[in-house]
Protein backbone atom coordinates (compact mmCIF):
# COMPACT_ATOMS: atom_id res chain seq x y z
CA UNK A 1 0.00 0.00 0.00
CA UNK A 2 1.27 3.89 -0.76
CA UNK A 3 -1.51 6.54 -0.83
CA UNK A 4 -0.37 9.16 -0.05
CA UNK A 5 -2.60 12.18 0.95
CA UNK A 6 -1.25 15.88 1.05
CA UNK A 7 -3.22 17.96 3.15
CA UNK A 8 -2.67 22.17 3.19
CA UNK A 9 0.95 21.76 3.31
CA UNK A 10 3.10 24.67 3.89
CA UNK A 11 6.67 24.96 4.14
CA UNK A 12 8.28 28.25 5.30
CA UNK A 13 11.88 29.48 5.85
CA UNK A 14 13.18 32.03 7.52
CA UNK A 15 16.48 33.26 7.33
CA UNK A 16 16.12 35.63 10.48
CA UNK A 17 14.77 38.69 8.55
CA UNK A 18 12.48 37.46 5.91
CA UNK A 19 10.19 34.57 5.64
CA UNK A 20 10.47 32.72 2.37
CA UNK A 21 7.43 30.53 1.54
CA UNK A 22 8.37 27.56 -0.52
CA UNK A 23 5.40 25.27 -0.22
CA UNK A 24 2.07 27.58 0.12
CA UNK A 25 -1.40 25.15 0.63
CA UNK A 26 -0.89 22.59 -1.10
CA UNK A 27 -3.33 19.86 -1.28
CA UNK A 28 -3.81 16.26 -3.34
CA UNK A 29 -3.58 12.56 -3.59
CA UNK A 30 -1.20 10.06 -5.05
CA UNK A 31 -3.12 6.61 -5.34
CA UNK A 32 -1.35 3.58 -4.24
CA UNK A 33 0.76 2.40 -7.14
CA UNK A 34 0.19 6.18 -9.07
CA UNK A 35 3.33 7.43 -10.86
CA UNK A 36 2.91 11.20 -9.95
CA UNK A 37 5.15 13.83 -11.54
CA UNK A 38 6.01 16.92 -9.96
CA UNK A 39 6.57 19.76 -12.26
CA UNK A 40 7.76 23.14 -12.61
CA UNK A 41 10.23 25.74 -12.88
CA UNK A 42 13.18 26.13 -11.10
CA UNK A 43 12.49 27.18 -7.53
CA UNK A 44 8.93 26.63 -7.70
CA UNK A 45 8.52 24.19 -4.84
CA UNK A 46 8.50 20.50 -6.01
CA UNK A 47 12.08 19.61 -4.63
CA UNK A 48 10.80 21.18 -1.05
CA UNK A 49 7.71 19.20 -1.08
CA UNK A 50 9.70 15.72 -1.57
CA UNK A 51 11.39 16.42 1.14
CA UNK A 52 8.89 17.53 3.19
CA UNK A 53 7.29 13.76 2.06
CA UNK A 54 10.07 11.90 3.08
CA UNK A 55 10.97 13.88 5.91
CA UNK A 56 13.87 15.76 5.40
CA UNK A 57 12.34 18.95 5.90
CA UNK A 58 9.90 19.71 8.81
CA UNK A 59 6.36 21.24 7.67
CA UNK A 60 5.35 24.52 9.05
CA UNK A 61 1.48 23.49 8.89
CA UNK A 62 -0.32 20.63 7.46
CA UNK A 63 -0.70 17.22 7.27
CA UNK A 64 1.12 14.40 5.14
CA UNK A 65 -1.45 11.25 5.40
CA UNK A 66 0.20 7.65 4.30
CA UNK A 67 -2.63 4.84 4.01
CA UNK A 68 -4.56 6.75 6.87
CA UNK A 69 -1.15 6.86 9.03
CA UNK A 70 -0.61 10.90 9.94
CA UNK A 71 3.45 10.70 9.31
CA UNK A 72 3.85 14.82 8.83
CA UNK A 73 6.23 14.31 12.42
CA UNK A 74 7.34 11.18 11.84
CA UNK A 75 11.07 10.23 11.48
CA UNK A 76 11.90 9.66 8.08
CA UNK A 77 13.16 5.55 8.82
CA UNK A 78 9.60 5.51 9.91
CA UNK A 79 7.88 6.19 6.75
CA UNK A 80 8.88 3.08 4.68
CA UNK A 81 9.91 5.66 1.44
CA UNK A 82 13.01 5.11 -0.19
CA UNK A 83 14.34 8.67 -2.07
CA UNK A 84 16.61 8.16 -5.41
CA UNK A 85 18.83 11.58 -5.26
CA UNK A 86 19.62 14.31 -8.40
CA UNK A 87 23.21 13.47 -7.11
CA UNK A 88 23.34 9.54 -6.28
CA UNK A 89 24.63 10.24 -3.38
CA UNK A 90 26.89 7.21 -3.44
CA UNK A 91 29.79 6.42 -1.33
CA UNK A 92 32.65 6.52 -2.90
CA UNK A 93 34.28 3.91 -0.65
CA UNK A 94 31.89 1.13 -0.87
CA UNK A 95 31.41 -0.96 -3.70
CA UNK A 96 28.30 -0.79 -5.63
CA UNK A 97 27.07 -4.09 -3.97
CA UNK A 98 28.01 -2.15 -0.99
CA UNK A 99 25.88 0.64 -1.45
CA UNK A 100 23.18 -1.23 -2.36
CA UNK A 101 23.12 -3.33 1.13
CA UNK A 102 24.09 -0.21 3.06
CA UNK A 103 20.81 0.62 3.70
CA UNK A 104 19.34 -3.00 5.22
CA UNK A 105 22.50 -2.84 6.72
CA UNK A 106 21.66 -0.43 8.87
CA UNK A 107 18.04 -0.63 9.34
CA UNK A 108 17.14 -4.20 9.66
CA UNK A 109 18.22 -7.37 11.37
CA UNK A 110 18.27 -9.19 8.02
CA UNK A 111 20.89 -12.01 8.11
CA UNK A 112 24.11 -11.35 5.55
CA UNK A 113 23.29 -14.00 3.16
CA UNK A 114 19.19 -12.96 2.77
CA UNK A 115 20.87 -9.15 1.81
CA UNK A 116 23.28 -10.44 -0.31
CA UNK A 117 20.69 -12.43 -2.47
CA UNK A 118 18.42 -9.34 -2.22
CA UNK A 119 20.79 -7.25 -3.53
CA UNK A 120 21.78 -9.50 -6.66
CA UNK A 121 18.45 -9.80 -7.28
CA UNK A 122 17.40 -6.21 -8.11
CA UNK A 123 20.82 -6.02 -9.80
CA UNK A 124 19.59 -8.57 -12.21
CA UNK A 125 16.35 -6.26 -12.29
CA UNK A 126 18.23 -3.47 -12.87
CA UNK A 127 21.06 -4.52 -15.13
CA UNK A 128 23.59 -3.82 -12.68
CA UNK A 129 24.63 -7.44 -11.70
CA UNK A 130 28.00 -7.53 -13.85
CA UNK A 131 28.89 -4.09 -11.86
CA UNK A 132 28.16 -5.04 -7.95
CA UNK A 133 32.29 -5.05 -7.21
CA UNK A 134 33.02 -1.97 -8.98
CA UNK A 135 33.15 1.62 -7.02
CA UNK A 136 31.15 4.49 -8.10
CA UNK A 137 34.27 6.07 -9.91
CA UNK A 138 34.68 3.15 -11.97
CA UNK A 139 30.91 3.33 -13.23
CA UNK A 140 29.63 5.82 -15.93
CA UNK A 141 26.62 7.99 -15.08
CA UNK A 142 23.75 5.95 -16.28
CA UNK A 143 25.66 2.70 -14.48
CA UNK A 144 25.78 5.25 -11.44
CA UNK A 145 22.19 6.41 -11.41
CA UNK A 146 21.15 1.98 -11.52
CA UNK A 147 23.03 1.48 -8.20
CA UNK A 148 21.24 4.52 -7.11
CA UNK A 149 18.14 2.75 -7.73
CA UNK A 150 19.10 -0.29 -7.04
CA UNK A 151 19.71 0.45 -3.47
CA UNK A 152 16.12 2.31 -3.28
CA UNK A 153 14.34 -1.41 -4.53
CA UNK A 154 16.67 -3.63 -2.02
CA UNK A 155 14.20 -1.72 0.99
CA UNK A 156 11.26 -2.87 -0.97
CA UNK A 157 9.38 0.43 0.31
CA UNK A 158 5.77 1.48 -0.24
CA UNK A 159 6.99 4.65 -1.90
CA UNK A 160 9.68 5.56 -3.95
CA UNK A 161 10.55 9.24 -3.73
CA UNK A 162 12.82 10.78 -7.07
CA UNK A 163 14.66 13.76 -6.99
CA UNK A 164 15.73 14.98 -10.50
CA UNK A 165 17.36 11.33 -11.38
CA UNK A 166 18.22 11.67 -14.68
CA UNK A 167 19.40 15.92 -14.58
CA UNK A 168 22.92 14.98 -14.65
CA UNK A 169 22.59 12.10 -17.70
CA UNK A 170 23.34 12.81 -21.41
CA UNK A 171 20.36 12.99 -24.00
CA UNK A 172 20.35 9.87 -25.26
CA UNK A 173 20.64 8.06 -22.03
CA UNK A 174 18.34 10.41 -20.31
CA UNK A 175 15.51 9.21 -22.70
CA UNK A 176 16.74 5.21 -22.39
CA UNK A 177 16.25 5.59 -18.56
CA UNK A 178 13.16 7.23 -18.68
CA UNK A 179 11.78 4.16 -20.25
CA UNK A 180 13.37 1.52 -18.30
CA UNK A 181 11.93 3.52 -15.17
CA UNK A 182 8.15 3.56 -16.38
CA UNK A 183 8.83 -0.24 -17.33
CA UNK A 184 10.61 -0.55 -13.56
CA UNK A 185 7.56 1.45 -11.40
CA UNK A 186 4.74 -0.55 -13.50
CA UNK A 187 6.66 -3.97 -12.73
CA UNK A 188 6.85 -3.35 -9.17
CA UNK A 189 3.60 -1.33 -8.98
CA UNK A 190 5.04 1.22 -6.21
CA UNK A 191 3.50 4.03 -5.15
CA UNK A 192 6.22 6.94 -7.05
CA UNK A 193 6.83 10.26 -6.68
CA UNK A 194 8.92 12.07 -9.11
CA UNK A 195 10.31 15.77 -9.26
CA UNK A 196 11.56 17.06 -12.55
CA UNK A 197 11.32 20.89 -14.06
CA UNK A 198 11.83 18.86 -17.97
CA UNK A 199 7.94 19.03 -18.91
CA UNK A 200 8.87 16.64 -21.71
CA UNK A 201 9.56 13.58 -18.63
CA UNK A 202 6.75 14.79 -17.15
CA UNK A 203 4.31 14.10 -20.24
CA UNK A 204 6.32 11.13 -21.08
CA UNK A 205 6.64 9.07 -17.62
CA UNK A 206 3.72 10.24 -15.20
CA UNK A 207 -0.01 8.69 -14.55
CA UNK A 208 -0.38 12.31 -13.48
CA UNK A 209 1.35 15.25 -13.51
CA UNK A 210 0.82 17.94 -10.67
CA UNK A 211 1.69 21.27 -11.81
CA UNK A 212 3.48 23.92 -9.23
CA UNK A 213 4.28 27.55 -9.57
CA UNK A 214 5.85 29.84 -6.70
CA UNK A 215 5.13 27.11 -4.20
CA UNK A 216 1.50 26.55 -5.17
CA UNK A 217 -0.44 24.28 -7.16
CA UNK A 218 -1.79 24.72 -10.92
CA UNK A 219 -3.32 21.77 -11.63
CA UNK A 220 -3.51 17.94 -11.06
CA UNK A 221 -4.23 15.82 -14.10
CA UNK A 222 -2.79 13.55 -16.98
CA UNK A 223 -0.48 14.89 -19.43
CA UNK A 224 -2.80 14.70 -22.25
CA UNK A 225 -5.28 16.90 -19.63
CA UNK A 226 -3.03 19.35 -18.78
CA UNK A 227 -1.84 19.83 -22.45
CA UNK A 228 -5.22 19.92 -24.26
CA UNK A 229 -7.18 21.66 -21.00
CA UNK A 230 -4.94 23.59 -19.02
CA UNK A 231 -6.01 25.28 -15.80
CA UNK A 232 -4.52 28.74 -16.38
CA UNK A 233 -1.90 30.36 -18.78
CA UNK A 234 1.07 29.13 -16.83
CA UNK A 235 0.21 25.96 -17.34
CA UNK A 236 -0.71 26.38 -20.96
CA UNK A 237 3.00 28.01 -21.60
CA UNK A 238 5.05 25.76 -19.37
CA UNK A 239 3.55 22.39 -20.63
CA UNK A 240 4.46 21.60 -24.48
CA UNK A 241 7.70 22.56 -26.77
CA UNK A 242 7.83 24.59 -28.41
CA UNK A 243 5.38 26.30 -25.95
CA UNK A 244 2.19 27.84 -26.40
CA UNK A 245 1.92 31.35 -28.33
CA UNK A 246 -0.26 33.94 -26.24
CA UNK A 247 -1.15 37.37 -27.91
CA UNK A 248 -3.41 40.03 -26.21
CA UNK A 249 -6.51 40.87 -27.82
CA UNK A 250 -10.17 42.49 -26.67
CA UNK A 251 -13.63 41.81 -28.10
CA UNK A 252 -15.99 43.71 -29.20
CA UNK A 253 -19.10 41.94 -30.50
CA UNK A 254 -17.90 38.67 -31.79
CA UNK A 255 -14.59 39.38 -33.19
CA UNK A 256 -11.29 39.43 -31.53
CA UNK A 257 -9.19 42.85 -31.76
CA UNK A 258 -5.73 42.78 -31.86
CA UNK A 259 -2.85 45.37 -33.03
CA UNK A 260 -2.14 43.64 -36.11
CA UNK A 261 -5.22 41.66 -36.84
CA UNK A 262 -8.68 40.86 -36.42
CA UNK A 263 -10.53 37.38 -35.63
CA UNK A 264 -14.26 36.62 -36.24
CA UNK A 265 -15.41 34.24 -33.48
CA UNK A 266 -18.83 32.18 -33.76
CA UNK A 267 -21.54 32.73 -31.71
CA UNK A 268 -20.41 29.39 -29.48
CA UNK A 269 -17.55 30.01 -28.21
CA UNK A 270 -18.45 34.16 -27.84
CA UNK A 271 -21.31 32.60 -25.41
CA UNK A 272 -18.57 30.56 -23.32
CA UNK A 273 -16.41 33.54 -22.68
CA UNK A 274 -16.86 36.00 -19.56
CA UNK A 275 -17.29 39.71 -19.77
CA UNK A 276 -13.91 41.31 -18.67
CA UNK A 277 -13.66 44.49 -19.45
CA UNK A 278 -13.98 43.00 -23.05
CA UNK A 279 -10.07 42.09 -22.86
CA UNK A 280 -8.45 38.67 -22.78
CA UNK A 281 -5.39 36.44 -23.90
CA UNK A 282 -5.36 34.34 -27.47
CA UNK A 283 -3.62 30.83 -26.75
CA UNK A 284 -2.42 28.87 -29.82
CA UNK A 285 -0.20 26.10 -29.88
CA UNK A 286 2.97 26.11 -32.57
CA UNK A 287 1.65 22.94 -34.26
CA UNK A 288 -1.82 24.44 -34.89
CA UNK A 289 -0.96 27.29 -36.53
CA UNK A 290 -1.34 26.48 -40.25
CA UNK A 291 -0.97 28.03 -43.37
CA UNK A 292 -3.33 30.25 -45.39
CA UNK A 293 -4.38 32.14 -48.73
CA UNK A 294 -4.35 35.93 -48.09
CA UNK A 295 -8.56 35.74 -48.50
CA UNK A 296 -9.26 33.53 -46.02
CA UNK A 297 -11.75 35.45 -43.47
CA UNK A 298 -9.25 35.34 -40.49
CA UNK A 299 -6.00 35.20 -42.06
CA UNK A 300 -2.74 37.14 -40.32
CA UNK A 301 0.14 38.80 -41.70
CA UNK A 302 3.20 37.43 -40.72
CA UNK A 303 6.43 38.04 -41.43
CA UNK A 304 9.21 35.18 -41.42
CA UNK A 305 11.97 35.49 -39.14
CA UNK A 306 13.74 32.29 -38.43
CA UNK A 307 13.43 28.59 -40.07
CA UNK A 308 14.27 25.73 -37.91
CA UNK A 309 13.91 22.56 -39.85
CA UNK A 310 13.92 19.61 -38.64
CA UNK A 311 13.02 16.97 -40.80
CA UNK A 312 9.24 15.84 -40.31
CA UNK A 313 8.67 19.03 -39.08
CA UNK A 314 9.90 22.80 -38.88
CA UNK A 315 9.56 25.21 -35.96
CA UNK A 316 9.31 28.88 -38.22
CA UNK A 317 10.10 32.01 -36.10
CA UNK A 318 7.11 34.74 -37.64
CA UNK A 319 6.78 38.37 -36.90
CA UNK A 320 2.82 39.57 -35.90
CA UNK A 321 3.34 43.24 -35.46
CA UNK A 322 6.16 43.87 -32.91
CA UNK A 323 5.78 40.26 -31.59
CA UNK A 324 7.50 37.21 -32.68
CA UNK A 325 5.45 33.66 -32.15
CA UNK A 326 6.35 30.34 -32.87
CA UNK A 327 4.37 27.96 -35.75
CA UNK A 328 5.20 24.21 -36.45
CA UNK A 329 4.79 22.80 -39.78
CA UNK A 330 4.77 19.58 -41.36
CA UNK A 331 8.03 18.81 -43.38
CA UNK A 332 10.44 21.20 -44.42
CA UNK A 333 8.29 24.56 -45.95
CA UNK A 334 10.08 26.17 -48.52
CA UNK A 335 10.36 29.53 -46.84
CA UNK A 336 12.98 32.34 -46.69
CA UNK A 337 13.64 34.77 -43.43
CA UNK A 338 11.86 38.21 -44.25
CA UNK A 339 8.90 36.15 -46.37
CA UNK A 340 5.26 37.96 -46.11
CA UNK A 341 2.93 34.41 -45.14
CA UNK A 342 -0.48 34.52 -43.93
CA UNK A 343 -1.57 32.06 -41.04
CA UNK A 344 -4.59 31.35 -39.39
CA UNK A 345 -5.71 29.40 -36.21
CA UNK A 346 -8.82 27.33 -36.03
CA UNK A 347 -11.41 28.05 -33.75
CA UNK A 348 -11.84 24.84 -32.71
CA UNK A 349 -8.07 25.07 -31.30
CA UNK A 350 -7.70 28.20 -29.62
CA UNK A 351 -7.45 28.73 -26.11
CA UNK A 352 -8.87 31.98 -24.54
CA UNK A 353 -7.69 33.24 -20.84
CA UNK A 354 -8.55 35.57 -18.68
CA UNK A 355 -6.13 38.92 -18.66
CA UNK A 356 -5.57 39.53 -15.63
CA UNK A 357 -6.43 36.15 -13.53
CA UNK A 358 -4.86 33.87 -16.39
CA UNK A 359 -7.95 31.65 -15.77
CA UNK A 360 -9.03 29.26 -18.75
CA UNK A 361 -11.82 30.49 -20.30
CA UNK A 362 -11.82 28.24 -23.07
CA UNK A 363 -9.86 25.24 -24.36
CA UNK A 364 -9.41 23.91 -27.76
CA UNK A 365 -12.41 22.11 -28.98
CA UNK A 366 -11.33 17.85 -28.55
CA UNK A 367 -12.68 14.19 -29.67
CA UNK A 368 -13.89 12.39 -26.51
CA UNK A 369 -11.08 9.68 -27.01
CA UNK A 370 -8.35 12.56 -26.92
CA UNK A 371 -7.87 13.18 -23.46
CA UNK A 372 -8.36 10.06 -21.10
CA UNK A 373 -10.63 10.36 -19.05
CA UNK A 374 -11.05 9.73 -15.06
CA UNK A 375 -8.80 12.19 -13.69
CA UNK A 376 -9.75 16.08 -12.50
CA UNK A 377 -8.26 19.14 -14.17
CA UNK A 378 -9.17 21.28 -11.08
CA UNK A 379 -6.28 22.59 -9.20
CA UNK A 380 -6.43 20.31 -6.34
CA UNK A 381 -7.51 16.98 -6.77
Amino acid sequence: MGQIAIRNLRKVFNNGENEIVAVDDLDFTIKDGEFLVLVGPSGCGKSTTLRCIAGLESVSSGEIVVDGDDVTHSNPSARDMAMVFQSYALYPHMTARENMAFGLKMTTDMAKADINDRVEDVAEVTGIEDLLEKKPGELSGGQQQRVALGRAIVRDPSVFLMDEPLSNLDAKLRSQMRMELQNLQQELDVTTIYVTHDQTEAMTMGDRIAVLNDGELQQVGTPLECYHEPANRFVAGFIGSPSMNFLDVTLADTTFEHDSFTYTLTETTTSELEANDGAYTLGIRPEDITLTAPDDPNAIEATVNVVEPLGDVSHINIDIGSKTYTASIDGTPRLQPGETVHVTFPEDDIHVFDAESGEALKNASLDEETVIPGSSTNATA
